[in-house]
């Protein structure tokens, strides 16, 4: 995940800051993640568990009996450790698209390098000119009257209208080094919803604009050694979906953690004992 200039991280996940001194807004990942269930996460981390057990298994055998604890510690943060290398990786590959869609100059990463070289594959597939037919990257966009922000990825106007008519689309980019550049996840139209039909893009002052209007989104997935631009039928009906979304993680995110238990008739709460601290 990338660090938009006004996001902030909190105990209930990103949310943005208004610096027209409103209330902090919900960032539209932040919602997804709160109120949507990840079912491939657990299998996918089952998987990269078995696989390292396998790996190290003369390891993992000569460490069982004396290590144990400090060996399932280990054996429980490798798929954690794995999704966090990922999530580094997919932060610069963003940034690194940034700086070359602004023409600035990019820091050269060998790891970076083959994902940056499919996006200049696609751009020059599409006879993109970067100074006329990119409207605006990594930009802000605001929804105060629903409570929500996020980060536009991409906007270019790429000629998919009848008889090559230039269109405006917004466009996320999607990195892995595991899946098909072909495959998307529904949640994507969600996001792409949420973006598309914001109030308001955030100006580099901070000031506002209106969000201009969309003709097309879609996911834009970089691979090591492919790319493929994916159409996300991201309508109002999925803006109506999202909306539903935020409002459960809202309210999730306001719930308490812990409710008093109730005491049958009669009973009453045990009292906690005090300790009294020793002076030293």
């Amino acid at each position: 995940m990338t660090n938009p200039r006004l996001a902030q991280d909190t105990p209930q996940g990103r949310y943005y800051t208004d610096p027209a001194g409103g209330p902090a807004l919900v960032s539209v990942t932040n919602v997804l993640d709160t109120a949507v269930a990840k079912k491939a996460l657990i299998p996918w981390a089952v998987k990269l568990t078995t696989e390292h057990i396998l790996d190290n298994l003369a390891e993992v055998n000569a460490r069982f009996d004396d290590d144990r604890t400090t060996l399932t510690k280990e054996i429980k943060a490798v798929h954690r450790e794995v999704k966090e290398r990922a999530g580094d990786l997919g932060d610069r590959i963003h940034t690194a698209a940034e700086q070359h869609v602004l023409g600035a100059p990019v820091a050269d990463d060998p790891e970076v390098a083959p994902y940056l070289a499919q996006l200049v594959l696609w751009l020059t597939m599409w006879n993109v000119d970067l100074d006329e037919h990119i409207e605006a990257t990594e930009c802000t966009v605001f929804h105060r009257r629903l409570g929500y922000a996020g980060t536009a990825d991409l906007l270019i106007w790429l000629p998919t209208g009848p008889g090559g008519v230039m269109e405006l689309w917004l466009i996320d980019y999607k990195t892995s080094a595991t899946r098909s550049a072909k495959s998307v996840y529904p949640e994507n139209t969600l996001q792409l919803a949420a973006l598309r039909y914001a109030e308001t893009v955030l100006l580099p002052d901070d000031t506002d604009a209106p969000m201009p209007p969309i003709a097309r989104t879609g996911v834009l997935n970089l691979r090591a050694k492919s790319h493929a631009l994916v159409e996300m039928p991201a309508g109002r009906d999925a803006h109506a979906a999202f909306r539903g979304l935020l409002q459960g993680a809202r309210w999730l995110h306001d719930a308490p953690s812990t409710y008093p238990a109730l005491l049958a008739p009669g009973q009453t709460a045990p009292t906690r004992r005090r300790t009294t601290r020793k002076a030293a």
